[in-house]
């Protein structure tokens, strides 16, 4: 029996890169199914965040996640540019995101399709791995969307005739990733039941275990 387990992603949360590798030997290993469910990030989500927060957080967040990268030999740096398009000294959040929402509504079209975790894969790499820099230049993202079996143009074309579709797709994300029990990302649930972090990914397998969830045949 095929086991499901739904996973709230924002392209801004380096956690949620990071458990992207962990993630796909789960759906490789096991009889096992990951709906990748796109939601826009904090900063976006909840106006103000980072100024109520303290200071400390953007600082740690950088150490452990580069910490967590490391121990997991996974190739990893920030963004260039920034997905969300914030004023680092003040944290004010700009009013236009141009990034994030594009970024986020191609993640509800691969969503769409059913096919949302081999997309947001490969464009996460490109943000994330170190390998480019101005990813939201030139053809690195159509080329990271072909190698994965997508036609960019023709999802940002979909995206530009209907955007309210892709709005209503995020929109139903975030309220059920608030009802699982968590607010950050990546957050997996399975039947209810959240776990929250990329550290968490064993706990998630233990459970799927308990109801279940088997190895896949070699």
């Amino acid at each position: 029996m095929t086991l499901s387990v739904d996973l709230f992603f924002s392209f801004r949360s380096p956690y949620s890169f990071l458990a992207l590798p962990k993630t796909l030997k789960l759906v490789a290993d096991y009889d096992a199914t990951v709906n990748l469910r796109p939601v826009y990030p904090l900063a976006v989500r909840v106006p103000g965040f980072f100024k109520r927060t303290n200071p400390q957080f953007l600082r740690y967040v950088g150490l452990d996640s580069r910490r967590v990268a490391e121990h997991a030999n996974i190739p990893f740096r920030f963004p260039r540019p920034d997905p969300i398009v914030q004023d680092m000294t003040t944290l004010d959040v700009a009013e236009h995101q141009p990034y994030i929402h594009r970024l986020t509504r191609l993640g509800a079209a691969a969503q769409v399709e059913a096919r949302a975790l081999a997309f947001v894969d490969a464009i996460s790499r490109v943000l994330w791995d170190g390998t480019v820099s101005g990813w939201n230049e030139g053809d690195h993202l159509a080329r990271a969307a072909d190698a994965a079996g997508f036609d960019l143009a023709a999802m940002d074309a979909a995206i530009s005739a209907d955007p309210d579709r892709y709005e209503r797709v995020i929109a139903d994300n975030e309220k059920d990733h608030a009802a699982s029990g968590h607010w950050g990302v990546p957050t997996f649930v399975f039947e209810n039941e959240p776990f929250f972090g990329q550290d968490r990914i064993d706990l998630l397998i233990w459970r799927m275990e308990s109801k279940g969830l088997t190895r896949r045949k070699t």
